[in-house]
């Protein structure tokens, strides 16, 4: 478990930097468990197009340990079929998250999520999450 890569989806990330303990947030919980975290280069995303110039300081700090996953051929073709099987269930939710699902899928690995109402629509993907009031 020690080695395990988890991904973690942004919400865990913005609950971080949100938290003004940081012994709080999910993330903190998680690396007493975990020691290797990656995202989605979807996250990455996310997370800078929604910084300023101070909080990019903030992320280049905490994302530098992690690996970011691409998105390529493979996540695609995942995240096809996920988006196919929701939109004939008629179950869809955001695209980023299917691709961030699909990143996870591809590369064999759990997600660490707080936006369990999505991501548990994704057949296929394990999911860890936060079973504690996520409120400061």
């Amino acid at each position: 478990m020690e080695n395990e890569i988890i991904c973690l989806d942004t919400s865990v990330l913005i609950d971080y930097f949100r938290k003004k303990n940081k012994k709080n947030s999910f993330l903190f919980q998680l690396s007493k468990k975990y020691s290797n975290f990656s995202i989605s280069v979807v996250t990455e995303y996310e997370i800078y197009s929604g910084s300023n110039d101070i909080q990019d300081v903030f992320w280049n700090d905490l994302l530098q340990s992690f690996t970011i996953f691409s998105f390529n051929s493979k996540v695609n073709a995942i995240a096809v079929e996920i988006y196919k099987q929701m939109k004939k269930s008629r179950n869809l939710i955001d695209v980023p998250d299917i691709w961030i699902g699909a990143t996870a899928i591809e590369n064999n690995i759990k997600l660490a999520t707080l936006n369990v109402k999505h991501f548990n629509r994704i057949e296929n993907l394990e999911l860890i999450t936060n079973e504690k009031d996520h409120n400061d």
